[in-house]
């Protein structure tokens, strides 16, 4: 059965979350994910969310974000994240999200490629604590209705504008959803890839779409490989191991239990030493020591990496595990302006499946959430203000 709404949004991680949330309450907003709406990559992020600590940090932040990205990102988009980036965390701690504190205030770790610490973090469950808290607030609020195991076939095109999308629900009935304004918030596209640390689910729908309807697309190119991952001969998605596990001062090593690369070095230059080592030693993995982290640090900073291990076997207190790059990052896709719209009139698109131009040719670590979180409301504030300017020529 068709349905109508005023905004509908196509995925439930953290950029379609607090898109609904930063839309009107008297305005209809229906949701849809493809799987149950927990299986967002937003619940697998570990490491934090990059925060500007103060004016002197602002020079270093973008110098740090910009050379990650091999100097190929969109300088606006890059100055309007840092900029946003403390009004960002008040309104997530306003919904609920608890960081880790240092007494009364944050405490901070830093990850690879950063020059200083300047992320955020609740354990090593930082997108579980921020998604989980947007759902639940999400799904106290009357106007929105989010539908579970329903998968966009299709965007509607009318008069060269977007009119909405068609679905289809896990029983395979199709349907379409008119809405006055769309949002593409379906993430990445892991599930393409024998080895990635993305849910299977995530296979770039959104950006089949755009293709067919002849949606600006740019970087299609620029994916990010994981450098550490934990090595398994198991099929299905890898488990990450974060860079703050690193940042925190934990090691890698060949297969004579020698360094070969600076840890703290951006993701791809950390992965191609992995990768050449990795051949050199004609093995299927490294070796990470976290023996340099204090057990008690272990145990509070990363429980869920410390369970998973052990659940496979190893005691990251008291011996080294194997790892392997894994696919991990998108940072191309849908082409959109610094208000997250795309080149289709009333079609925006947030989150891994936009191209904002913030990560260039190569994501710097824990800016994936924060980004997500302020063009997600930039196109609902945008949204906003066209309702308004409708409003005042109806007048």
């Amino acid at each position: 059965m068709n349905k109508k709404a005023d905004v509908v949004i196509v995925g439930t991680g953290v950029a379609g979350l607090f898109s609904a949330l930063n839309l009107p309450d008297d305005k209809e907003i229906i949701m849809i994910t493809k799987s149950d709406a927990e299986s967002s990559d937003s619940f697998l992020a570990q490491g934090g969310i990059c925060v500007l600590r103060d004016e002197q940090d602002y020079d270093s932040y973008f110098e740090d974000t910009m050379r990650a990205g091999h100097y190929e990102n969109r300088k606006e988009s890059v100055d309007i994240m840092i900029r946003s980036s403390g009004k960002i965390i008040e309104d997530l701690v306003g919904y609920g999200v608890e960081f880790e504190k240092d007494g009364e205030a944050f405490a901070y770790t830093r990850e690879g490629a950063h020059s200083r610490p300047r992320i955020l973090f609740h354990a090593d469950v930082t997108g579980k604590e921020i998604t989980s808290k947007l759902l639940a607030r999400v799904r106290e609020k009357n106007n929105v209705t989010i539908y579970e195991y329903t998968t966009m076939t299709d965007i509607l095109e009318e008069n060269g504008k977007c009119a909405g999308i068609t679905v289809k629900t896990k029983s395979g009935e199709e349907s379409s959803i008119y809405a006055d304004y769309t949002i593409l918030a379906s993430g990445g596209i892991g599930g393409l890839y024998q080895h990635s640390t993305n849910f299977p689910h995530l296979t770039g729908d959104a950006l089949e779409v755009a293709k067919k309807h002849h949606i600006r697309l740019e970087h299609l190119d620029y994916v990010q490989i994981h450098p550490t991952t934990l090595y398994s001969e198991k099929p299905g998605r890898r488990f990450l191991i974060s860079e703050s596990v690193r940042g925190e001062g934990a090691l890698l090593y060949n297969k004579n239990m020698e360094r070969f690369v600076d840890e703290l070095l951006p993701r791809d230059v950390v992965t191609k030493a992995i990768r050449e080592q990795m051949e050199k030693d004609e093995t299927n993995f490294v070796w990470l020591s976290m023996a340099p982290i204090e057990k008690e640090t272990i145990l509070s900073h990363f429980p869920n990496i410390y369970e998973h291990c052990l659940e496979e076997g190893y005691d990251v207190t008291k011996e080294c595990i194997p790892v392997v790059p894994a696919q991990h990052y998108f940072m191309g896709g849908i082409w959109v302006d610094k208000n997250s719209h795309t080149s289709m009139p009333q079609l925006f698109a947030v989150g891994e499946t936009s191209c904002n131009g913030v990560h260039g040719a190569n994501r710097l670590a824990s800016n994936s959430l924060l980004e997500s979180l302020v063009f997600a409301k930039r196109a609902a504030n945008l949204i906003k203000e066209q309702w308004c300017l409708e409003k005042e020529q109806a007048v």
